[in-house]
């Protein structure tokens, strides 16, 4: 897997709780098997967050941009383990991405080129299962109608969530 470092910067800085100071990639605090932690900020400005490129990627295009997951807190805001995924194309207006964990099957609502659960419900819900699983598919139609595929190995999730936890002091 290619390091996450590289192409963080350019992501981070088109999601949008994040502020254009904290666009600059954060502090590393640490790689977790497949998945890498940051930090930056203080107080209220702080935001944690764990990110991960997907071990394989499939669908009929020709060119795609970054793809990438991310679980996000920015205490401040009073945003917990927020799930997201970068899916390097934008999606089909009106359709939504379908994430496998294990047994369990999550949809999640579309915008540009982004996704996430509908709550704080799903969150929870999304971060449980990444903890007990060992990989995830990630499933979404382009605006163009390609259907990718996405998975991504959950090695290493739990230890690099508890790492944000901590360094966001989240209980």
């Amino acid at each position: 897997m290619r390091s996450l470092k590289g192409s963080l910067a350019v992501l981070i800085g088109a999601v949008w709780f994040v502020t254009p100071a904290a666009a600059e990639q954060g502090p590393f605090l640490g790689a977790f098997g497949d998945w890498e932690a940051f930090a930056e900020g203080n107080g209220a400005k702080r935001l944690c967050y764990i990110t991960s490129l997907p071990k394989k990627d499939e669908g009929k295009y020709k060119k795609r941009g970054n793809i990438q997951a991310f679980v996000t807190h920015e205490p401040g805001a009073k945003i917990r383990g927020q799930v997201s995924f970068a899916s390097g194309y934008t999606h089909k207006k009106g359709s939504n991405v379908r994430v496998q964990i294990g047994k369990r099957s999550f949809t999640l609502f579309t915008q540009g080129d982004r996704s996430w659960p509908r709550d704080g419900k799903g969150d929870r819900s999304m971060v449980s299962a990444m903890k007990a699983g060992s990989s995830m598919t990630v499933r979404g139609t382009s605006s163009r109608g390609t259907r990718t595929k996405d998975t991504y190995s959950l090695k290493g999730f739990t230890a690099a969530y508890g790492k944000i936890n901590a360094a966001c002091n989240i209980k």
